[in-house]
């Protein structure tokens, strides 16, 4: 075990004995140099975060530290056989425990996360799901999280990235338009919950940005990806252009954040209680998404075009569950 350059500072000391603690309340009997091996610490580091434990507790009633208000170990065991045992602790049973409820969203995230190709087989992921569920006050429901076209087809776009190979595919954008697409894949971002492929458009030319669950029908194919490496990929996700439209809202000021990527510029004006902003945007349809994105939060002022088109957007919406209660009959 190599030994620690620099002692630990107050704050992350703390952090330690915060694991510290449920680590040997959970392992029962652990030995000196394996809990040293566990937390990349010295064994003496070790021993002397035993000895601080051991002389902790919370104070009764009195005010004062009794016996049963402080941690004790198996002093014989540690001192002859560098072997720790908690024959008493505090505190700790009183901590907060996760409903059921909770634990089982946790475990349900965490199996997501765990269908990526990078986390396949995940020791912590694994470990971390078992410690939900015996920590959870009650036992988690067992849920399934179903694997989306999307993430099928992020696997296979994960794959292209890794290996260097072009991909083919048909594209639905913004616009309603259809196209195959031939593309060198760069590299994989995600924004919110939505994932996009960074890549070069044998079609256009140029770096795009495609929204991984718009493509369909992906071929991996055997052709390498050309050298891009004088290239300019352009650090962020949306980049403005000559063609670009300026959109006028009305947005909350909480809201006006979540806005940043798409702002203009930085004036703002106020107008009854909220901010008039201009925004950037490839072109109309893409304030369908934004406006969904937002309920309420933000307006459409100018142009007519645009104000149009998510009216639209919200009317065919309306019409959708009017359409659903006619279907389902009276009730």
């Amino acid at each position: 075990m190599a030994k620690r350059q620099k002692p630990l500072k107050a704050p992350d000391k703390l952090v330690f004995l915060l694991s510290f603690v449920p680590y040997l309340l959970e392992r029962r009997v652990v030995d000196v140099s394996e809990a040293a091996q566990h937390f990349g610490m010295t064994e003496e580091e070790i021993r002397d975060a035993v000895r601080l434990i051991a002389t902790s507790g919370l104070p009764g009633e009195t005010g004062t530290y009794q016996p049963n208000d402080l941690f004790d170990i198996d002093w014989d065991s540690f001192e002859e056989d560098d072997v720790v045992i908690v024959v008493h602790h505090v505190a700790i049973d009183d901590a907060p425990r996760l409903s059921a409820r909770e634990a089982a969203a946790l475990i349900a995230g965490l199996q997501y996360l765990s269908a990526s190709p990078e986390n396949a087989g995940s020791a912590s992921l694994a470990s971390l799901m078992a410690k939900l569920t015996a920590g959870a006050s009650a036992a988690p429901s067992r849920l399934a999280v179903a694997e989306t076209e999307a993430d099928a087809s992020l696997a296979l776009i994960r794959e292209a990235v890794a290996e260097g190979r072009q991909l083919e595919f048909d594209y639905l954008n913004a616009r309603g338009e259809r196209g195959r697409r031939r593309a060198d894949p760069l590299r994989i971002i995600s924004q919110d919950a939505d994932w996009y492929l960074q890549a070069y458009c044998h079609t256009r030319e140029d770096v795009r940005n495609f929204r991984v669950d718009r493509m369909s029908d992906l071929v991996l194919t055997d052709e390498p990806i050309g050298d891009h490496s004088g290239r300019a990929v352009p650090d962020t996700l949306f980049q403005g252009s000559e063609s670009d439209l300026d959109v006028i809202v009305d947005v909350e000021p909480s809201a006006l954040p979540l806005l940043a990527d798409y702002l203009a510029d930085s004036s703002t004006r106020e107008i009854d209680g909220r901010l008039r902003v201009t925004l950037r945007l490839a072109h109309v349809h893409g304030l369908k998404r934004l406006v969904a994105g937002l309920p309420g939060l933000v307006t459409v002022v100018a142009p007519a075009e645009a104000r149009a088109a998510v009216a639209e957007w919200a009317a065919a919406g309306l019409a959708g569950y009017g359409d659903r209660e006619a279907s389902a009959g009276p009730r």
